[in-house]
This record gives structure tokens, sequence and C-alpha cells, in this order.
């Protein structure tokens, strides 16, 4: 895709993301990576109203180019795609469901959500809780990078998901695949639950 046809799919899907209740308010921030940088969703700005043109463009160390200043969320897009070369989109939200999973006390920090589904194993896989960081603190950049070494999605303790694939609309179907598995996990709480076994998730 063009940058120009990137710019309008990061408006069409950031429209879609907040209509559908993904995220809320001026929360989240997405990006897409460029050969010679990264585009990324203005600060304090609404997933739902985005202006294709004032998508701020970051180099590949977070200088702004062009549009409007960028999420102060920014730098954790960076750390994620130094991690893990071959992702080209990343999405951060604040989706109900999934950061009322990472303020559990009791989870594992190693894969904060087991293998409910098939569906989560192929597009999440494992999913390690991120430290809490106050918003803005540039030591999340630190940690998302470590968690992305080994995972495409991570779960920020008491914040929200954030996972990346190879396009936007991939990673857009991964963190809703991984909202809706965590409020299966929710649900089924305290019952007897049969996940998929170590066999099966690596066969998957």
């Amino acid at each position: 895709m063009s940058e120009r046809e990137l710019r309008e799919r990061m408006a069409q899907q950031g429209r879609s993301i907040y209509e559908r209740g993904l995220t809320a308010g001026s929360s989240g921030n997405i990006s897409v990576r460029l050969p010679d940088g990264v585009l990324v969703t203005p600060t304090n700005s609404c997933l739902g109203r985005l202006d294709p043109d004032e998508i701020s463009r970051l180099d590949s160390v977070g200088n702004l180019l062009s549009g409007k200043p960028p999420s102060k969320e920014s730098f954790l897009h960076l750390a994620y795609y130094n991690a893990r070369s071959q992702e080209q989109a990343v999405v951060h939200l604040h989706s109900t469901w999934s950061v009322a999973v990472s303020c559990l006390a009791d989870i594992d920090p190693a894969n904060a959500i087991p293998p409910i589904t098939a569906y989560f194993v192929m597009r999440v896989g494992k999913l390690p809780l991120v430290p809490y960081f106050p918003p803005g603190d540039e030591e999340l950049a630190d940690a998302v990078g470590r968690a992305a070494k080994s995972s495409r999605g991570a779960l920020l303790a008491n914040h929200g998901p954030v996972i990346g694939a190879i396009d936007l609309d991939q990673a857009v179907y991964a963190i809703e695949e991984l909202e809706e598995t965590a409020k299966l996990f929710l649900m089924l709480r305290g019952l007897p639950t049969r996940y998929l076994t170590d066999a099966q998730v690596a066969d998957l």
C-alpha cells in the first residue's frame, strides 16, 4: 500500500475499533511501519475521528516529520518494532475485558490468558504480563521490547493489551480475538474449565 492508503486504512480501522466499543474517548493508539519510519495516531486523538492527513509520521527513532504530535505512547510502538522486524502494524487499546484481566492479582505473568480456543492460540499465542508503569514512562518501552522478543502480544498491567502483526488488518483481528478471549476467561473463572493441552497448542 502507498502511504496515503495506509493513512486511510488507519482512519478506517480506528473508526471501526471505536464504534464497536473496543476503546473509549482518546484512549488507545495504532501504528503502521514504513520503510523509513512509522505512522502513528496523534496524541489526545479519538480513534473514531482520525483525519488521515493529521496522523503523525515519525522517523525510525521517533522524531516527528509531519502531522500532529504523536501519541505519548509512540515509544512503545517503536520498541515493539525494534524487537520484531517482521511485524508491520501495532495496536494498543484500553479494551475493557483485557484491562480487567490485566488487573487480576493471580494471573500467570508468563502467560496471562491460558489457551482457551484455537483462534486465540493462532492469533495471539502466549501473552506475557508486562509490569505496571505510569502512562508515558519510557521504561515501559524497554519492558514491551523484552516481551515482544518472545511473543507478538503482551498485556500491560493495569493498562491494556498491545499486539502486532504483518499488517494493520491482522493486528486488529488479533486484538479483537484477545479481547473476546479475555471476556471468556473472566466468564469461566471459578468454573471447571478445559483448556487446550500443550500437544494441541503445539499442533496449532
